[in-house]
């Protein structure tokens, strides 16, 4: 699933379309994704203008002259592609119409904006702009870890009361928004934390040391369009190419990168999830 440098790279590659753009006509062709699409969603999507694009966590929001704001979410396999860009960024011509091309956003300066999405894993929503933040899917939460309510003294605080694994504790989107499992392993590894350590035993020096790092492989990732692992593409088709700067993230096996260290890089599930590090950096 893409995380938050995948969703930020999506979100940057359509700003220059999309917004101060109008929607011009909105083809929904198909009921639902993960959930059912909101009411009259084409109509709701006629004729509006895009005022701003932002993230949240892991969706996109699109705030509309309407007053509404679209939340759109990749899910597994969801896509975004430009085509037709009169910007001349990406010199895509309009493409034939794909199997799953769900949704379709015909912008009024030429451009196509085309949801696509084989998994069905995707969803999109509307709501009020002044009332998103309560939106079901953003209100619990927890604070971005770019920004500045994520610090040593927040994350500190938060984890001291939990007896789950770090891993864990760093997935849960209530404690921090956006993290996902390949920025999470990057992270622990730079910061010689074993992913199964207890979250409450984790001294503060330590915590004080993970949080950079988590913003570093989070901005080095944003810098490098993402990882690009499966179905991901970047607005304008491209790949990502962080994965080809995993230290950890399924590199099972392989020798540690730390200097001097002569450990092998090994794999453990946790919650159903793959965690990949180093047995002998990591404590």
């Amino acid at each position: 699933m893409p995380e938050l440098p995948e969703v930020e790279t999506v979100r940057a590659g359509l700003a220059p379309t999309m917004e101060g753009q109008v929607i011009q006509v909105t083809d929904v062709n198909r009921p639902d994704l993960r959930w059912p699409f909101p009411e009259r969603m084409a109509d709701r999507l006629r004729e509006v203008r895009v005022l701003r694009l932002r993230r949240r966590s892991k969706y996109i929001l699109a705030d509309l002259s309407s007053e509404e704001t679209l939340l759109v979410h990749l899910g597994m396999s969801g896509r975004i592609l430009i085509s037709g860009d009169p910007l001349g960024q990406f010199h895509h011509a309009h493409p034939a119409p794909e199997k799953h091309d769900h949704v379709v956003f015909h912008m009024a300066n030429g451009a196509r904006i085309t949801f696509n999405d084989p998994r069905r894993f995707g969803a999109m929503d509307l709501a009020p702009t002044d009332q998103v933040d309560r939106h079901k899917l953003l209100r619990d939460l927890g604070p971005e870890p770019l920004g500045n309510a994520f610090d040593t003294a927040y994350l500190a605080d938060q984890l001291k009361s939990r007896k789950s694994p770090i891993k864990s504790a760093l997935l849960d989107q209530k404690l921090v928004a956006g993290l996902g499992n390949i920025y999470v392993c990057e992270a622990l590894f730079r910061a010689g934390i074993a992913p199964t350590r207890r979250s409450d035993r984790i001294a503060r020096p330590r915590v004080e040391r993970l949080v950079p790092h988590i913003r570093d492989v989070l901005r080095e990732a944003i810098a490098a369009g993402g990882s690009s692992l499966r179905d991901y593409r970047t607005a304008g088709g491209e790949l990502g190419y962080f994965q080809h700067r995993f230290a950890v993230y399924d590199q099972e096996g392989n020798a540690c990168q730390t200097p001097d260290c002569a450990g092998k890089i090994k794999r453990i599930v946790q919650s159903g999830r793959s965690s990949f590090y180093c047995p002998v950096c990591q404590r």
